[in-house]
């Protein structure tokens, strides 16, 4: 179990601490399959045993955090866990985000809600994608006005001189 977090503190772009006490095994369960559908992760672990596994990675420093009923969010999206995770913290009030680390960075609450209000990776993606497109058919149709205005220009002498 130690080994199997150390990989996921050691190849997560982003992790999310939370409290979960008072939740029901259904609301656990409709989180997971949030998290599953963003591409993200859920586990449940003592707290002594993440607390060894996070020795020697880059989260090392948010070992305070593990206190009480914790559950760990995770991805390799670094938008993915914390939107969900907000989310679903919004929607219930005994799940309660408490912090988190990306990368060698630690977060606390605020600034899991700041990951969370970012655009997932895919929309960041397509937005790119649009921007480096958009100059492309804009260059295209710059370049077809004058063509078109010359063709209406010809256009209206031919009219003129057909009507004279």
């Amino acid at each position: 179990m130690v080994s199997t977090l150390n990989q996921v503190f050691s190849n997560a772009g982003v992790v999310v601490v939370a409290h979960y006490s008072g939740l029901t095994v259904a609301q656990m369960t409709a989180l997971r399959g949030r998290m599953k559908s963003a591409g993200a992760s859920l586990k449940v672990a003592k707290n002594r045993l993440v607390k060894l596994a996070l020795k020697g990675t880059d989260a090392e420093s948010i070992s305070d955090l593990f206190k009480g009923p914790t559950v760990i969010a995770y991805s390799s999206d670094p938008v993915a866990a914390p939107k969900v995770a907000a989310e679903f913290a919004k929607a219930n009030e005994k799940f309660v985000v408490i912090g988190g680390a990306m990368g060698r960075t630690a977060l606390d609450a605020k600034g899991i809600e700041a990951l969370a209000a970012l655009p997932s990776l895919d929309a960041l993606r397509a937005k790119l994608v649009g921007l480096i497109k958009s100059p492309a058919t804009r260059v295209a149709s710059v370049l077809q006005a004058p063509a078109g205005q010359l063709t209406r220009v010809i256009g209206a002498y031919a009219k003129k001189d057909e009507a004279a």
